[in-house]
């Protein structure tokens, strides 16, 4: 893949006591991708983000962000960092410009510069109705509009946001999806949720994590692609299972009942074709044959359904 790398982490693992609540990850972000952490709750999503975003030291691994350590030279690699976390840290007596200037000058933004970076900020997210407000009179979904404002004020390159959507109406949540996809054109974006559609509607690589452990790392148009490594077929005069599983790329056979039968097929292969061919040389009827096509909902089911080996 090309694009120049903007998170590097390696053999990330965080414990706390005898709870291992990440376990060994391992994450690249390239410039102009948009990364969806799905898993269940408790899957280590939060424990993970805040670890990337230098809130929470690993117990084991290294991170680096454009290329600094964050380790070694936390300030650089923070400098390149916008983050939002579950619950923003807003002050609520504030209205939005007074807070938006206090974080500009958290975030190292030149005197000069604060003002423009604020206006920036405002118009990226869609506040300049609500500047003079008080920012805890606002609603919910301003005030995550807020959160994210503040993520991007200094114009990081990389911005990580926790659960953006939690607690907003559906409103709320398509108006911040269409703000993340269009933040996503100018900044590199990790995304966490348990919610698949979210991270459907706008990223552009998913990675899910289960029990601490990445179980599925792939492209969004590999993960929506539907796959399939089983076929339902069905015989008017069926054939005894033996002959089935003998045929070219099918690895196993579960008769169901009826003249129907599920076959477990290699990966990557087809078989279709062959059974039809085979059915009509032996006079097998074929009356059904089909794959059993997995949605990236089943495949997220299926891999957060397994339990950590012990």
């Amino acid at each position: 893949m090309e694009g120049e790398i903007l998170i590097q982490a390696q053999q990330l693992s965080r414990r706390y006591g005898p709870t291992l609540a990440v376990a060994d990850l391992n994450l690249t972000l390239r410039k102009g991708e948009i990364l969806g952490l799905l898993g269940p709750n408790g899957a280590g999503k939060t424990t993970s983000l805040k670890m990337l975003a230098g809130c929470l030291a690993p117990t084991t691994g290294e991170i680096s962000i454009k290329g600094a350590s964050l380790k070694d030279d936390p300030l650089a690699a923070k400098r390149n960092l916008g983050y939002l976390p579950e619950q923003p840290p807003l002050y609520p007596e504030l209205n939005v410009d007074e807070y938006l200037a206090y974080c500009a000058g958290l975030h190292d933004v030149a005197p000069a510069e604060r003002t423009n970076a604020v206006a920036r900020a405002k118009a990226a997210c869609g506040l300049d109705n609500v500047a003079r407000r008080n920012i805890g009179n606002l609603s919910k979904g301003y005030q995550q509009r807020v959160g994210l404002a503040q993520a991007i004020i200094h114009r990081p390159p990389v911005i990580i946001l926790d659960e953006p959507t939690v607690g907003l109406d559906p409103i709320q949540i398509r108006e911040i999806r269409a703000l993340i996809t269009e933040l996503g054109k100018s900044h590199s974006v990790i995304l966490s949720s348990h919610i698949l559609p979210e991270i459907q509607a706008v990223c552009s690589r998913v990675m899910i994590i289960n029990a601490g452990r990445v179980v599925y790392d792939q492209p969004m148009e590999a993960a929506n692609a539907k796959s399939f490594d089983t076929v339902l077929v069905a015989f008017r005069k069926p054939p005894e299972s033996g002959q089935l599983v003998a045929l070219k790329n099918v690895t196993g056979v579960e008769t169901i009942g009826e003249g129907r039968f599920r076959l477990r097929v290699q990966e990557g292969s087809d078989p279709r074709e062959a059974i039809a061919e085979i059915s009509v040389r032996n006079g097998w009827g074929l009356t059904e044959l089909r794959a059993e096509l997995k949605t990236l909902e089943e495949i997220f089911v299926e891999l957060t359904s397994l339990k950590e080996a012990a």
